[in-house]
């Protein structure tokens, strides 16, 4: 190919949304390069993309003009966005999840010596709470109340790694608007759930084996262990307060009906807030037994929902609620957090198509494929 040529393959393949809208297949290219949004976009094969260079990703990534970069910023803004409503669904499709299964799921997690009961345990659990983080925490907190066996732990933490896989799955769906996109999206799923199946069929014999991993934590725990702080990712700092603000669920109860510190979800309630009053201190704020502080003179008591000390409680607590009436709101809130999952997908990959439209295919595959 000659200086020429290969000058106007680039600036062909770098040009811009909206200059060459009318061309929309490679068979009406001269240089014959497929673009992102092509009619026939998929019918080029990956033998059939050519290699760009890193001075071609650049340019198409990097030189534009100042409307150009207004839209960019834009379509960053609109991705970031839903992008952030996307994180706000999943952490509301985790709190109904952990009100609608919370009694059940208690109930599941509780001492089991058969190896495969406990992994079957933890799949059920994770699966009715839908946030494996929730399931292995209340796990940790029950194998250091001595409620459930190190052995029994480790099979039940296993059972929550494929429990988890639930909810890709789920997230994979909200690509049925567009079959080509719902393929890619159940594939990408199906990865993560194959990688947790193979890593269980493979631990859990050894395990069940050897209990080298109980073994292993033996050899790792130190000679003493203090109170430590809580851990906290970042996202889970940004989305969890305003989640927390439309639900909050009670781990409590999940944590008390293991133990069998209680036997069911009745006594929790009715709801009750001392005076009337809707807030952390007067709702949530737990009794002192042994100053012989009492529920309802001294306390509060809240059930499936609960109240946050920083955000107060949530909009679907409400003072005299039964279970009947958390139920129900939990059941609303993963109704309406489905359907936010559904219509923050559906704009992200709109947002990102828009975003990479007219984009050679050997543009992406380069900056893809590192």
């Amino acid at each position: 190919m000659s200086t020429t040529e290969a000058q106007d393959t680039t600036k062909s393949e770098t040009t811009p949304v909206g200059e060459d809208s009318a061309v929309k297949s490679r068979k009406d290219r001269p240089t014959g390069s497929t673009h992102f949004g092509d009619a026939d976009w998929d019918e080029e094969r990956p033998d059939e993309i050519g290699d760009a260079t890193w001075g071609e990703v650049a340019k198409a990534c990097c030189v534009h003009d100042a409307k150009e970069w207004g839209k960019i910023f834009v379509g960053a803004c609109g991705a970031l966005f839903f992008l952030y409503f996307f994180l706000f669904a999943l952490e509301l499709l985790g709190n109904s999840a952990k009100v609608l299964g919370g009694c059940r799921a208690g109930g599941l997690l509780s001492d089991e010596t058969n190896p495969v009961a406990g992994l079957v345990i933890g799949e059920l659990a994770t699966a009715l709470i839908q946030s494996s983080s929730t399931t292995t925490s209340i796990i940790v907190s029950l194998v250091g109340a001595d409620a459930v066996s190190v052995n029994s732990g480790i099979y039940l933490v296993m059972g929550a790694n494929i429990g988890t896989s639930v909810t890709n799955t789920i997230v994979s769906m909200g690509q049925m608007a567009d079959g080509a996109q719902l393929e890619r999206a159940f594939a990408g799923a199906t990865v993560h759930d194959i990688f947790n199946l193979l890593s269980v069929a493979i631990l859990f014999p050894l395990e069940v084996i050897s209990h080298y991993l109980y073994h292993l934590t033996n050899a790792m725990l130190p000679d003493s262990v203090g109170d430590g702080e809580k851990w906290e990712g970042p996202i889970k700092k940004i989305v969890s307060p305003f989640a927390g603000r439309v639900l909050k669920a009670n781990k409590d109860v999940i944590k008390d009906i293991a133990t069998g510190k209680v036997e069911n979800c009745d006594a929790y309630y009715p709801v009750l807030c001392l005076d009337g009053i809707e807030d952390y201190k007067h709702c949530a704020s737990k009794c002192d037994k042994d100053a012989g502080e009492e529920v309802g003179v001294d306390c509060g008591r809240v059930g499936l929902i609960t109240c946050d000390k920083t955000t107060g409680c949530p909009a679907f607590f409400q003072n005299g609620a039964n279970l009947h009436d958390d139920s129900i709101s939990g059941g609303v809130c993963l109704v309406l957090s489905l359907f936010l999952l559904i219509v923050c997908l559906m704009g992200l990959v709109n947002v990102l198509q828009r975003g990479l439209a007219g984009m050679s295919t050997r543009i992406i595959y380069k900056a893809t494929n590192v």
